[in-house]
């Protein structure tokens, strides 16, 4: 199928991405906080430490699976650079890579151009956050995940446990795959590479799976949805405080425990809920796999106890992949999900003083990035729900053949005349 010539993506892209790089090399500046200084503190201290052939056992910040280090110390690569430079240039080459996937899909795949303009538009909308963290490098797993699975289930479960152990949510992307031979498939391959990882990494690396106990005295997170009850509740003398803990701006105190725990209930019913809907699914559509990744995501990411911004990148690479397919059912979810993404950049880096003293302008840009956030995740389960459960259903039932008008009221059937 031919499509338009792709110039004009290419150029936005081409644009944006300067602008980007403009950021986080700081010749641009972005008023708030300095977002990339985790790439030069954190992650090069990280480094250092990987390097050495053993996991940051000591630093309850490390919160990663064990092939977070092959991002992490990736920057190796380009030797003739300083680590952050290099990182930096990478996490561009990450970004690109979606791209040429992307366009591939379109152009020669015949695809929807529009999911190719979400990446292009979208991704930039959440600032210079995009190449200062690792997340782009684990989109760029994702995407090629939920491409491979529209005809090569078995490579899609290879790729997604290798970014599941980049950074576990990936683990999600293969639950909307079809039933039967493809789920076999998929979840098998998707096993047998997550367990060879762990067992390569747990013996060549001391403290792979450290991360795991890294995170059992953790707060809520100031930007996350649980947190607005002690944004809201600092105003009527909450005694509580907000401290940088476990590698986050987080919320503790009187209660933090229990609104914590509310969300880890959120997040187990979310996962009871996708159950439900895989076993009520009747239909299975070319993207339904994708549209059952997006709303997995946005369930888990909207119930986390911890929101950072970096969590959206996340979800315009999903989105972007949904409306590839011209049958998707999430059109009103991912713009939803954009409208987030730019209030997001707003709350983190321009304005997060604000979100931190919990003012008016920071409650304000909360209430509204959530509330959006909480808007596209029930909007993505209900267009979900409907696609694949109730109007396969619906059909099912109008195929039926049409029952006689005396076998409704439960007559018998009249018996042939004695002779």
């Amino acid at each position: 199928m031919k499509t338009r010539n792709p110039v004009a993506a290419l150029a936005v892209w081409a644009l944006t991405r300067t602008l980007l790089l403009l950021c986080v090399f700081k010749v641009v500046v972005v008023p708030g906080p300095d977002v990339t200084s985790d790439v030069s503190v954190i992650y090069q201290g990280w480094y250092d430490v990987l390097r050495t052939g053993t996991f940051p056992l000591d630093d309850v910040t490390w919160q990663y699976p064990p092939a977070a280090a092959a991002a992490l110390l990736s920057p190796a690569l380009l030797p003739f650079l300083s680590y952050p430079s290099a990182f930096f240039l990478l996490a561009f080459l990450a970004d690109a890579v979606v791209l040429l996937m992307l366009l591939y899909a379109t152009e020669r795949g015949g695809m929807a151009r529009r999911g190719l303009w979400v990446w292009v538009a979208g991704l930039p909308l959440l600032g210079q956050t995009v190449y200062a963290r690792y997340d782009v490098m684990v989109a760029a797993v994702a995407v090629a995940a939920l491409l491979a699975a529209v005809r090569h289930p078995r490579a899609a479960g290879v790729v997604a446990a290798v970014g599941a152990m980049l950074k576990v949510w990936p683990a999600l992307l293969l639950l909307g795959v079809r039933r039967g031979r493809a789920t076999r498939e998929a979840w098998g391959a998707a096993a047998l590479t997550a367990g060879g990882l762990a067992v390569a990494f747990a013996v060549a690396m001391p403290g792979a799976f450290a991360f795991l106990t890294f995170q059992r005295d953790r707060g809520t997170e100031v930007e996350s949805l649980g947190s607005l009850v002690f944004h809201v509740a600092r105003r009527f003398g909450w005694s509580g405080t907000v401290q940088l803990n476990y590698g986050s701006v987080e919320f503790l105190g009187p209660y933090v425990d229990v609104v914590s725990a509310l969300a880890q209930v959120l997040t187990g019913a979310a996962l009871g809920w996708l159950v439900l809907w895989r076993l009520r699914a009747r239909s299975w559509r070319p993207a339904t796999t994708a549209d059952a990744a997006l709303t997995a995501v946005l369930l888990f990411t909207t119930t986390s106890r911890v929101i950072s911004p970096q969590y959206m990148l996340w979800l315009v690479a999903l989105a972007a992949v949904c409306l590839l397919f011209r049958d998707s059912r999430m059109a009103v979810p991912v713009g939803l999900v954009l409208a987030a993404t730019l209030v997001t950049f707003l709350e983190f880096p321009v304005w997060f003083a604000h979100v931190v003293a919990s003012d008016s302008l920071g409650l304000t840009l909360l209430l509204l990035r959530n509330g959006l956030l909480v808007a596209a995740t029930l909007t993505a389960c209900q267009h979900l729900w409907r696609a694949t459960v109730t109007d396969p259903g619906r059909a099912a039932r109008a195929a039926l053949p049409a029952q006689p008008a005396h076998a409704e009221l439960g007559d018998a059937a009249p018996s042939s005349p004695p002779s």
